[in-house]
């Protein structure tokens, strides 16, 4: 990866899983705001497991509250990675969102979140998405750092106390089982084409301050970029799953996308490249925190309903959580 390194202190040791730390490839590409670029993906990818996307249809509000899912998601699922001596605990709580999260689909067939394969299919695509996040937006990865980088996404996986029976062994299993996946068992369903409809999403959350009569006009152009980007960066049996087509001029425009984001990126500080989880890790391991400094928590505007917060499946920061 051709981005820039920022200094890292010696690994601390501890008990239990071992976490990653500042000395990761992980840690410098999965909490870098680029990877709202891929959210689409990210998304819909996973949704296109069958008993995954069976339990977002039936068990997940998400469509109602697009933005608010996604921003306050960042903090637990990015907290995994940064949260050091607190990650091993904040894995487990991400795991018990998944408890009760189990049914039957329309086809009949029963699923549940924490079966192994299902959840092991969900951390699968986080660990791609950070080779997708530097192959197209950070300059590129070597290979050595694609198996850098699957080295660590299998101790990144043990936190979460979870069977190790459904990770591959080797970064070519692992090729042959994202391959296996996409070909045979990834399905086009409604939770994944309701991940890809922008067709009404509401404001992001920058973009509060546009009157709403001026979001509309723009939005279709939104829902087009976003889609158009997130296809490039499908495998070509995911695509045609879909029924996407692309062009070896959708390939180069997409490439000219990602190296302009990189370089535009060059004029961020390195610390705001980061969600506020992931900087809140790298300044606690870089020693300008105290340690003990309290985990940083999603704020107010990115909660669920208050009628919704006591349910399990939801992420509630403690002083949020209703008392009754």
């Amino acid at each position: 990866m051709t981005e820039e390194r920022t200094r890292t202190p010696p690994k601390a040791a501890g008990r239990g899983p071992e976490p990653l730390g500042p000395d990761s490839l992980t840690w410098r590409i999965f909490g870098d705001w680029r990877g709202l670029l891929i959210a689409l993906w990210a998304g819909s990818m996973q949704n296109m497991h069958p008993e995954l996307g069976a339990g977002v249809e039936e068990h997940s509000r998400f469509f109602d509250e697009r933005w608010e899912r996604l921003f306050r998601s960042l903090y637990p699922i990015g907290g995994v990675i940064y949260d050091g001596p607190r990650a091993h605990a904040t894995a487990r709580e991400v795991r018990g969102y998944h408890d009760t999260i189990h049914g039957t689909d329309r086809f009949g067939r029963r699923y549940h979140a924490l079966n192994p394969d299902t959840f092991y299919w969900a951390h699968a695509t986080f660990f791609v998405s950070t080779l997708i996040i530097a192959e197209n937006f950070m300059g590129g990865l070597t290979e050595a750092q694609r198996r850098q980088l699957f080295d660590e996404h299998k101790r990144w996986y043990r936190m979460y106390g979870m069977s190790m029976r459904p990770v591959p062994d080797t970064w070519e299993d692992f090729q042959e089982y994202w391959d296996r996946m996409c070909r045979d068992v990834l399905e086009d369903n409604k939770a994944t084409r309701d991940v890809l409809d922008l067709s009404r999403i509401g404001r992001p959350p920058l973009l509060r301050w546009l009157p709403g009569p001026l979001w509309t006009p723009v939005r279709p152009l939104v829902h087009r970029s976003f889609v158009w980007l997130t296809v490039g960066m499908y495998d070509a049996a995911v695509r045609e799953r879909l029924g996407y087509s692309w062009s070896p001029r959708d390939e180069r425009l997409h490439r000219l996308v990602g190296t302009a984001i990189r370089f535009a990126f060059r004029l961020v500080p390195w610390q705001r490249r980061y969600h506020p989880r992931a900087r809140a890790g790298w300044r606690r391991a870089l020693g300008m925190d105290p340690a003990a400094t309290p985990t940083v928590e999603t704020p107010p505007r990115n909660l669920p309903p208050e009628s919704e917060r006591s349910l399990p499946i939801h992420y509630v920061p403690a002083e949020h959580r209703p008392t009754g």
